[in-house]
């Protein structure tokens, strides 16, 4: 099993693809990995050397992933709602941030619609 980055990457998927599973590589820079490493992109994780996963792992280390990188992520956030910009407050109210439309849609990002309750009807002529 390869753990790179603190995260297992899968055995069956090629190398290129199991990267992917580290938060903060995409398909381009894991590309860009396996060609600066020597590593194949089509080969199987499962059939990778021992050798070529520490150089993963070392080449990997020079880049910000995983913890780093989204505790990076969210102090931005945190920073954006304390200076109190328009983002920021967008953030803090759960609204979309980047100027799409909440009267209709936005349902992901503002959650499932809230259940709308009439008062009871009082029957006709009852005391």
């Amino acid at each position: 099993m390869a753990r790179i980055a603190g995260v297992n990457i899968p055995l069956n998927k090629r190398a290129e693809i199991g990267l992917t599973y580290v938060f903060g590589i995409g398909q381009s820079t894991a590309q860009d990995l396996c060609t600066e490493v020597g590593v194949d992109p089509d080969t199987q994780v499962k059939d990778l050397t021992e050798e070529e996963v520490i150089k993963l792992r070392e080449a990997i280390e020079n880049l910000d992933v995983e913890g780093d990188l989204r505790r990076e992520r969210s102090q931005n956030v945190k920073r954006l709602m304390e200076i109190g910009s328009y983002r920021g407050l967008r953030h803090r109210r759960g609204l979309p941030v980047r100027g799409q439309r909440t009267k209709t849609n936005a349902r992901g990002r503002k959650g499932p619609r809230r259940m709308s309750v009439t008062g009871k009807k009082k029957p006709p002529g009852g005391k």
